[in-house]
């Protein structure tokens, strides 16, 4: 079995687990992947929440929560995700990464942040698969992030299956200013589903234009930091390297702004 590769809109801090209005629709979008996920070997989640100069491996057996976000109510502190963690799958994954020639770090410590466990909560409710948590690099370089993606392909073959757990728009002070309109967050939407759905694109064109993501029209004003697009990035690089097609599965507005996910898969 190949597993799917999945680029996830994580939502605010906690927010999608509060029953947060705004949240419903992607609420919805993670517990409909409950069943697509049930027969995974693994999941293998690349979080926007963690940076490094060498990409970082989650090794511990059994990882604890980190609840990197900040004024929110006290329960939101007390959620409880005992997935166990993977770290065979770490091994093999840096064995992978060491291959082609990308630096990377078994960390046995590190627990799941919101940006894992958030999802995963909605995702897999049991907690019953195994997690591997994926770092970014901190040199946010664009094509970096597409070859550590081919770099971990082999794992889809593995029954693995991976996901990006970041944000198509990513603007705090957007988010948290006065309501607006423009056109930013639209123009930027709709380039980013052409670069990877598009019918007029080679895998080298969708790859060449990932590169260069900041020359899109809206990227800065939707990413000023580009931490929660990179997952995508990393997506991209492995469902192309694995010959999977993709496809979108969320296409809304998330807080006032247009965010998308997508799914790649061998069917």
């Amino acid at each position: 079995m190949t597993a799917d590769v999945y680029f996830i809109p994580h939502g605010g801090g906690p927010l999608p687990l509060m029953d947060d209005p705004a949240h419903t629709e992607i609420t919805a979008l993670m517990r409909g992947l409950e069943g697509q996920v049930a027969e995974c070997r693994a999941i293998a989640v690349v979080t926007a929440h963690w940076e490094s100069d060498a990409v970082q491996l989650s090794g511990g057996s059994q990882p604890p929560l980190l609840f990197d976000y900040y004024n929110f109510p006290p329960e939101t502190y007390e959620y409880v995700y005992p997935a166990p963690g993977a770290p065979d799958l770490a091994r093999e994954a840096a064995g992978l990464l060491a291959a082609a020639g990308i630096n990377a770090q078994i960390d046995t410590a590190r627990g799941f942040d919101h940006g894992t466990f958030v999802p995963m909560k909605l995702i897999r409710p049991a907690a019953d698969i195994p997690i591997l948590q994926i770092s970014l690099l901190a040199s946010l370089d664009p094509d970096e992030h597409v070859a550590l993606g081919r770099a971990l392909s082999p794992l889809l073959n593995q029954g693995v299956s991976l996901i990006g757990s970041g944000l198509s728009f990513h603007n705090l002070g957007a988010l948290r200013g006065p309501p607006r309109t423009g056109t930013e967050d639209e123009a930027f939407d709709s380039w980013l589903n052409d670069t990877l759905l598009g019918p007029d694109f080679s895998d080298a064109q969708r790859a060449e234009r990932l590169a260069h993501w900041s020359a899109a029209p809206g990227a800065r004003f939707c990413h000023p930091r580009e931490e929660h697009l990179l997952p995508v990035h990393v997506c991209y690089g492995a469902a192309s390297a694995a010959g999977l097609a993709g496809g979108n599965i969320f296409r809304d507005r998330l807080m006032g702004f247009m965010t998308s996910g997508f799914c790649w898969s061998a069917n």
